[in-house]
């Protein structure tokens, strides 16, 4: 019937998996592609900055770098064959590639916006459409869609431009979408909604004491998050643990969106 309970741990156990980590480079991303290494799978670690991504697989034999700009179709259409060249399966997407624009919404230009939503949409819908295709062949597979809190609510008075909370409620959507049209065929979709954690896209805000007293307030567990307290959210939604689970966002997000 399933694991007993002293086996449960074992499902999170993902050895030998095919797993492909975007923006993997820095930040979030270099995490997950990490914990995902980990965890047993063998990644495939995109980004468009070839330097950052060795670095990031210096010390772990499991990760490949792959230099792939996610607006550009040629080279997802690459990166999902250097996943499936070696044992022919795509079993783990993970998009966690994104932009944000830092300015207010008023001031927010066309071409900013349309730039957010070609990174932070088009190229999620497309890469899981690829990844897809694979997986529906070989009757099963895991996607974990990169959301955010700001998929969930508004942002208020913080001065960010609207395409990024616009983008990640699509995301949200999408995720429920594929959901709803792979689930019957083998294939899970899942988002992975943080909070605020200290990475490349936040650094902007989070040097400004003056935002962070302000995060900080706002926030029921009164502080930011931090990178490892995302790990078991994504190895739940990327395992056999969650495989009772499809169309869901999960906010790891200290409480933000439940006041």
């Amino acid at each position: 019937m399933g694991p007993e309970p002293g086996e449960v741990l074992a499902q999170f156990d993902v050895s030998g998996r095919s797993a492909i980590v975007t923006g993997a480079s820095s930040g979030l991303g270099a995490r997950f592609a990490r914990v995902l290494a980990g965890a047993g799978a063998n990644v495939y670690a995109a980004a468009r900055r070839i330097t950052l991504l060795e670095e990031v697989a210096a010390d772990e034999p499991r990760i490949r770098p792959v230099t792939c700009d996610v607006i550009e179709d040629g080279d997802l259409q690459r990166l999902v064959a250097a996943a499936t060249e070696e044992t022919g399966r795509v079993d783990i997407l993970v998009n966690n590639a994104g932009v944000t624009v830092n300015t207010r919404a008023e001031r927010e230009t066309p071409e900013e916006f349309e730039h957010a939503v070609r990174v932070n949409l088009v190229a999620v819908h497309r890469l899981a459409q690829l990844c897809g295709v694979v997986m529906l062949e070989q009757g099963s597979g895991v996607i974990v869609n990169i959301a955010s809190m700001y998929g969930l609510v508004g942002r208020g008075d913080i001065p960010i431009g609207a395409s990024y909370p616009a983008t990640k409620g699509a995301v949200v959507n999408l995720t429920r979408e594929l959901a709803a049209q792979w689930g019957r065929k083998g294939v899970r979709v899942n988002a992975l909604a943080p909070g605020y954690f200290p990475s490349e896209m936040t650094e902007n805000g989070t040097d400004d004491p003056r935002f962070v007293e302000r995060l900080q307030r706002r926030s029921p567990l009164r502080r930011m998050g931090y990178a490892h307290e995302l790990d078991a959210a994504l190895l739940f939604l990327c395992s056999d643990a969650s495989s009772y689970v499809t169309g869901v966002t999960l906010p790891v997000d200290g409480g933000w969106t439940a006041v």
